[in-house]
């Protein structure tokens, strides 16, 4: 198991992850740590997208990246998301 750490944050945040955990059946740190788990890096994101392109066999180019966000953007702007 690692070191235990703090983070430093508003209440705000902290009684919502409170929250959150307890709707769960968790604690906050086991909470922030599916949180950290399940989001992906920049990187990871990036090398999942060139694997679905070869799937698909579309060559991954710059301009297939570029559809690829904005697509994303749009979906998210719909979900009432940040676009990126």
């Amino acid at each position: 198991m690692s070191k235990p750490t703090s983070i430093k944050t508003s209440e705000d945040v902290r009684n919502r992850l409170r929250i959150l955990a307890d709707e769960r059946g968790t604690t906050i740190t086991e909470l922030l740590e599916e949180l950290a788990t399940r989001e992906l890096t920049e990187a990871e994101r990036e090398q999942r997208a060139v694997e679905a392109a070869r799937e698909l066999g579309i060559t991954y180019t710059e301009q297939v990246q570029q559809v690829g966000q904005d697509a994303w953007a749009k979906i998210r702007a719909h979900q009432g998301g940040a676009a990126a």
